[in-house]
């Protein structure tokens, strides 16, 4: 199941954040308050799956009033190959787009081939 992203997923949101190895996270950027203040500024614009009460995918979702921005996206391993990808990705891009937002800025690392390669199919490069 992909539904929004509250506040109150922080815990697991973290959790599947440092169960992926190499995933980047900043202790500044990426505290429960920061997480918070993100989650005020942009609602029901990120994204999580669960399967049986346990987060194993999200999509840090937002955008300026311009340009729409993804950030920590990720599966757990254990769920990969499974569509969940595609499932968070369409449910942030209808929402941006319910804002009206058309543009989108991505980063991703440069050594994550299974995500480029996953961002080359919605025509990132």
């Amino acid at each position: 199941q992909v539904r929004a992203m509250q506040k109150s997923d922080y815990e697991g949101v973290y959790k599947l954040w440092c169960d992926i190895k190499g995933f980047g996270i900043r202790s500044i950027d990426d505290s429960k308050e920061n997480i918070e203040k993100f989650l005020d500024r942009n609602p029901n614009l990120s994204a999580v799956a669960v399967i049986d009460q346990e987060i194993v995918g999200s999509i840090l979702c937002g955008h300026d009033g311009r340009t729409g921005g993804f950030y920590h996206v990720c599966v757990h391993k254990d769920h990969r190959k499974k569509g969940i990808a595609h499932e968070m990705t369409k449910f942030c891009l209808e929402a941006l787009k319910s804002e009206k937002i058309n543009k989108i800025a991505l980063i991703a690392f440069k050594s994550n081939d299974l995500g480029n390669e996953f961002w080359k199919h919605y025509g990132f490069t």
